[in-house]
């Protein structure tokens, strides 16, 4: 772009003398990391950008280069009438030639005259006859020489436009040999750059799908619950545990990457808080309405063979623990009704069959019994409906605060301002996973704390791919084998690269914060060594070079530093 702005300047500068022209794991978990673009699809935007930008800018060139071509269409249509008027004024001075050549003979001869005149005033006797005679004779002398500057000047101005003429002629032909060698760059430089981002988005949109793939991979790897009644590690808190070494950072996730729908500790905490079961699936599902006479006759197969009727089905659904019954089985019955409806909405009303694991809920065939199955019964036939029909209703273990497709709040007293009054308000706050790290390492007292220069590599690894997007499949994660087959960069390596780009690598970070958007629930902008990153872009790097299995799982998330 920088060229085509230099030669539109040029153009400028090279016809100043004509005229002035002015220059104008799980396909719900995935859903959060999918719904995002990978690095590469940041990079493609800011290739498409600059792209635009260049057409714009040849747009606007092409379009200065046409106004510029018919100022010399009208140049040379000027020269050709000047000529005319040359060749007229050169036949018209032959002519006034031969006038002058008459006048300069009548003028030396009146002028004579002129002086015989004097002689003879001073000795005739007939004074008054001689002076009108004499004043004739000035009269002829006078006009003679007015004939005789005007056909001066005007062979003096003939002269003159010839002169002009030549100039002009001399000066048109750079001009329209750069008009037409521009002309030529110009349209070589749109096929050049529409051939460029059309091979950049198919070198990006492979390599996007490629780290989306790894990112998918790494992401399942962590065995991510769903279900609040599931008894997976999932993530820790590794803010009490020391390393072994200091400064460290770690990258704490807000909840799980689904987020949509019931909240299930939400739901916990809705019903402390003395919210009924209806309150609830309003809360969660406010675009339903709640039908309590559903056929309860429908019957459901499972991919594994069972079969029963749909409260049969539901009496066997694990997805949230027995000893919720903080507020008269609220929750466990809300619970119900969601897992309820799920069943009817995936079967298509029985004419399916359901899979039994969180890819769509948990199942055993044998009843959970206990509360559970009070609350099954004491909900019988409560089915959400969506336009007439069973809704799609969503559900996972702990959303960290916030609803995504909802887009709002899930906390008591309005949005949170800061990550403090998240925590003490937010109804899933009693999750395990509501604000934790994922991944560890084998080493370090199986944390997921980085040290300083680790987490710099990241931000290098960051700016290395947004100077040169081709860096992308030498950046993973240094301690596994590179997923591209290509050479894995080292710290050292990344540095120098970006260096060699004009790039100022960072060695260490000395601070480090995250801001967000908590009215949406994510996180905005990274800002490390005061300089500023947008979070999405850096939670996909960190995901692809982070060590072992760490990972930022949703798009909502904090950093800690001791």
């Amino acid at each position: 772009m920088r060229k085509i702005i230099l030669i539109g300047i040029f153009l400028l500068i090279l016809i100043g003398g004509i005229g002035a022209i002015n220059l104008p794991v799980r396909a719900d978990e995935l859903e959060d990391i999918n719904s995002k673009l990978s690095e590469l699809t940041a990079t493609l935007q800011s290739s498409e950008k600059a792209t635009a930008t260049n057409e714009k800018q040849l747009t606007t060139l092409t379009a200065q280069l046409a106004s510029i071509k018919s100022q010399v269409v009208k140049i040379e249509q000027d020269v050709i009438q000047k000529e005319k008027d040359i060749k007229t004024g050169e036949e018209r001075l032959i002519s006034q030639k031969k006038i002058l050549d008459e006048r300069v003979a009548s003028f030396y001869k009146q002028q004579g005259k002129s002086n015989d005149a004097m002689l003879q005033i001073l000795v005739s006797d007939n004074l008054t006859k001689f002076l009108k005679q004499f004043t004739y004779q000035q009269n002829l002398l006078d006009d003679d020489r007015k004939t005789i500057v005007r056909v001066v000047l005007f062979v003096k101005d003939i002269e003159e436009k010839k002169v002009k003429l030549e100039d002009e002629k001399e000066r048109l032909i750079p001009i329209k040999e750069k008009i037409d060698e521009q002309s030529v760059f110009l349209e070589g430089e749109v096929l050049s750059a529409k051939k460029y981002e059309n091979s950049i988005k198919s070198e990006i949109v492979s390599l996007t799908a490629k780290q989306q793939q790894i990112l998918s991979q790494r992401l399942s790897s962590l065995n991510i619950p769903r279900s609040a009644g599931t008894s997976a590690r999932g993530c820790s808190d590794d803010r009490g545990i020391d390393p072994g070494f200091s400064p460290r950072i770690a990258f704490f996730t807000y909840g799980a990457p689904h987020r949509k729908g019931l909240n299930q500790y939400g739901a916990w905490g809705r019903a402390k808080s003395g919210q009924n079961e209806e309150q609830i699936l309003s809360e969660y599902y406010p675009g339903m309405s709640l039908k309590k006479d559903y056929d309860q006759g429908i019957q459901i197969r499972t991919d594994t063979g069972w079969s029963g009727s749909i409260e049969d089905y539901v009496k066997r659904i694990y997805e949230v623990p027995d000893s919720w019954t903080d507020n008269n089985l609220a929750v466990l019955k809300a619970q119900a009704v969601a897992a309820r409806t799920y069943a009817l909405r995936s079967t298509s009303n029985g004419a399916n069959t359901i899979c039994t694991t969180e890819q769509c809920q948990v199942f055993k065939p044998d009843a959970k019994g206990g509360n559970w199955e009070q609350a099954v019964n004491a909900t019988a036939g409560w089915v959400l409906l969506d336009g007439g029909s069973p809704g799609f209703t969503q559900y996972a273990s702990t959303h960290g605060g916030y609803v995504i497709n909802l887009g709002k709040f899930d906390g008591r007293d309005g949005n949170p301002g800061s990550f403090s009054e998240l925590n003490d308000r937010a109804y899933d706050k009693e999750s395990p996973w509501f604000y934790c790290d994922w991944g560890s390492r084998s080493e370090y007292a199986k944390t997921a704390w980085l040290k300083s220069e680790e987490v710099a590599d990241i931000f290098n690894t960051l700016m290395l791919v947004r100077a040169d997007s081709s860096t992308a499949e030498n950046l993973y994660q240094i301690d596994k084998p590179n997923p591209a087959g290509k050479e894995t960069w080292s710290i050292d390596k990344v540095k120098t690269e970006l260096r060699n780009k004009g790039g100022s690598p960072f060695d260490s970070i000395s601070d480090i914060s995250v801001s967000a958007d908590f009215g949406a629930g994510r996180s905005t902008t990274i800002t490390a060594n005061g300089q500023s990153f947008n979070t999405s872009e850096f939670k996909d790097r960190f995901n692809l070079r982070a060590p072992a299995n760490l990972q930022i799982v949703g798009p909502l998330f904090n950093v800690e530093r001791k």
